[in-house]
């Protein structure tokens, strides 16, 4: 089984320790400490919250700020329309502003938002069947 580990930049570890638990998510506390949290997404999928200095350890060039551009959508999968929309309502009343208005394609649907740091988040619904009916 492959893993995945996403790193991200935080100008503020404790207030994005908070945030991500306000969406519903725990930590590892074996690889966190007061410059990095393992936040856990699921069985095989985890977002390191680094602490810049501790980023740059990691790094050549500059961090990019991501309240100016969009260096990456990191776009997780949603059981529902409804988890979509759940989730951005816990984002949002955590702090989170919203990215793009809601893309409904009628089998497919997602919602985005910007975390405390400017990172961008999607949670994507699709009905798999009724996708692969349209491409028929």
């Amino acid at each position: 089984m492959r893993m995945i580990f996403v790193n991200l930049p935080v100008k503020d570890l404790k207030a994005s320790r908070a945030f991500f638990a306000a969406l519903g998510y725990t930590f590892n506390e074996q690889f966190s400490d007061d410059t990095a949290a393992c936040t856990v997404i699921s069985d095989n999928i985890f977002v390191m919250l680094l602490t810049e200095p501790k980023f740059r350890g990691f790094i050549t060039g500059e961090i990019s700020d991501a309240s100016k551009g969009t260096e990456v959508i990191t776009a997780l999968s949603a059981s529902s329309r409804a988890e979509c929309d759940d989730m951005l309502a816990k984002a949002l009343a955590a702090g989170a502003k919203p990215w793009k208005p809601a893309l409904d394609y009628g089998f497919m649907y997602g919602i985005s938002f910007q975390d405390l740091d400017g990172h961008v988040w999607e949670f994507m619904w699709m009905d798999m069947e009724a996708a692969q009916q349209q491409a028929s």
